[in-house]
C-alpha cells in the first residue's frame, strides 16, 4: 500500500520531511510536495547577497533539480487547505492526503507598521533584500537604524548579524567615520536564551560604535521627518531604515481554521494539529521554538520519523526537545555559534567564539542541505584569509 501525502512548503521543514520519508520509504510513497516559489535559498544567503558577498542566482536552488524516489514538486499557489478531509485545493488542482504536513513558514506584512512602506526597506524576503543591495551603495552619510517591528521574528540573530555586516561593508568602502548605526530590538539582550553570546555580540557593537536600543520594537515610521517611532513614544532620526516586518501565517493558513491567536497549535513532542492525520512544523506553528530554518528540519524530522513508523512498524520517535546550532555572523571574516534547546525546561544555549574555523562549518552545513536535499555537490568550504 503507498502512502499518499501531501507536504505544503518547501523550505527547511518541507525539504527535511520529504527526504526522509522518500529514503525510508521509496516507491512505497506517493508525494507532493507544493509551493508556490520556483526555488528555495537560505535564509543566512539572503545578508551574503544584500551585502555583495554572493550573486542572487548563486544562492537560488531550483526546485526541478529535485529528483527523488516517490516525490513530486509542484509549482502551485494554493487557494484552500480542508485539514479534516486533509484535502488541499491549488490554481492548478486538488490534493487528497493520507498525511498532511504544513510546512509554509511565516509571511510579511510591511502594511502593518506605518510608513514602513514608504520610508524604510525590510531585509528579510529574498525580494526585500535584493532591493536593499542596490540601494547600499548609495548609502555613504547619516544614521542607519536594524529595527523589528513586531515578534515574533525568524532568525533573531540575523539583525544582530545584519547590524555588524553593514559596519564591515562601511568600512571597506571608507565611509564608516560619516555613519551612525543603530539597532532596535524588542529584548534586553541580543540573544536572550544564552546570555554568553548576547555578551559577545553587546561587546562586538561596543567595538565598532553601535548603538543597542533594547526592549523596544519600531512602531512605525515618519517618512516626512525620517523618524522611526518606537513603542515608548520616542523617536529616532533615520537616514537609512532597514527593518523586520510583522510575521504572520499564511492567508490561506489563516483561513483554514487550525489557527489560535494567529499561529498553528501542535503538540510539542510530536507536532500533531487537533486534525488527524495533520502535522505542522516550522515558523507556521506555536511550538515554542525561535522561528528559524534549523527548528523546523529538526520538527520536520520528528514527523518523518513517525510516519515511518506508523508505516513500518517499531519504536517511535523520541520527543521532539527544540533542539538547534544556529551561526551568528560577527563580522571581520568570523562566525559564531550558538547550541540552544528550548523545550526540554527552561531554555538553554551554549556558545562557541567566532573564527575562521565556524565560517567553514556554516559553509558546510549549507552545502551538506544542499546535497542532500536536492542531490547538489557539496560545495568545498574555502577559510577566509586572516
Amino acid at each position: 500500500m503507498r502512502l499518499r501525502a501531501v507536504v505544503l512548503g518547501a523550505g527547511f521543514g518541507g525539504l527535511e520531511c520529504c527526504t526522509l520519508l522518500s529514503d525510508a520509504l521509496g516507491e512505497q510513497l506517493d508525494l507532493v510536495m507544493l509551493d508556490k516559489h520556483a526555488s528555495f535559498s537560505f535564509g543566512f544567503s539572503k545578508l551574503d547577497m544584500m551585502f555583495g558577498r554572493e550573486t542572487p542566482e548563486a544562492i537560488r536552488l531550483p526546485y526541478r533539480a529535485i529528483a527523488k524516489p516517490g516525490v513530486q514538486f509542484r509549482q502551485e499557489v494554493i487557494t484552500a487547505i480542508d485539514p479534516a478531509a486533509r484535502r488541499v485545493t491549488t490554481d492548478q488542482g486538488i490534493y487528497d492526503a493520507d498525511v498532511l504536513v504544513i510546512a509554509l513558514g511565516a509571511d510579511y506584512d510591511q502594511g502593518a507598521t506605518p510608513g514602513l512602506v514608504e520610508g524604510g526597506n525590510e531585509f528579510y524576503s529574498f525580494a526585500g533584500a535584493e532591493r536593499v543591495r542596490s540601494m547600499l551603495p548609495a548609502f555613504s552619510r547619516g544614521h542607519a537604524i536594524v529595527g523589528i517591528t513586531s515578534t515574533p521574528f525568524k532568525c533573531p540573530p540575523a539583525p544582530s548579524e545584519a547590524t555588524l555586516l553593514l559596519h564591515d561593508y562601511l568600512v571597506r568602502r571608507g565611509v564608516r567615520a560619516d555613519c551612525e548605526i543603530s539597532l532596535v530590538m524588542p529584548f534586553g539582550t541580543p540573544v536572550p536564551p544564552s546570555p554568553v553570546t548576547s555578551a559577545a555580540l553587546l561587546a562586538a557593537f561596543a567595538e565598532r560604535g553601535i548603538t543597542f536600543v533594547p526592549n523596544r520594537l519600531v512602531c512605525a515610521l515618519d517618512p516626512a521627518r525620517r523618524v522611526a517611532v518606537l513603542d515608548d513614544g520616542s523617536e529616532l532620526p533615520y537616514d537609512m531604515f532597514l527593518g523586520v516586518p510583522k510575521h504572520r501565517v499564511p492567508e490561506v493558513v489563516a483561513a483554514s481554521g487550525m489557527t489560535v491567536d494567529g499561529w498553528i497549535p501542535v503538540d510539542p513532542a510530536t507536532l500533531k494539529t487537533r486534525f488527524p492525520g495533520v502535522y505542522a512544523v516550522g515558523d507556521v506553528t506555536s511550538v515554542g521554538t525561535p522561528k528559524a530554518g534549523v527548528f523546523a528540519e529538526g520538527a520536520a524530522r520528528t514527523v518523518a520519523e513517525a510516519i515511518i513508523a506508523d508505516i513500518r512498524g517499531g519504536a517511535r520517535p523520541a520527543a521532539y526537545r527544540g533542539v538547534g546550532s544556529c551561526y551568528v555572523e560577527f563580522g571581520a571574516d568570523r562566525v559564531g555559534r550558538v547550541d540552544v534547546e528550548f523545550l526540554a525546561g527552561p531554555p538553554t544555549g551554549r556558545f562557541t567564539e567566532p573564527s575562521i574555523d565556524l565560517v567553514a562549518e556554516k559553509l558546510q552545513f549549507g552545502a551538506s542541505r544542499r546535497a542532500r536535499w536536492f542531490g547538489s555537490p557539496p560545495i568545498v568550504p574555502v577559510a577566509a584569509d586572516g
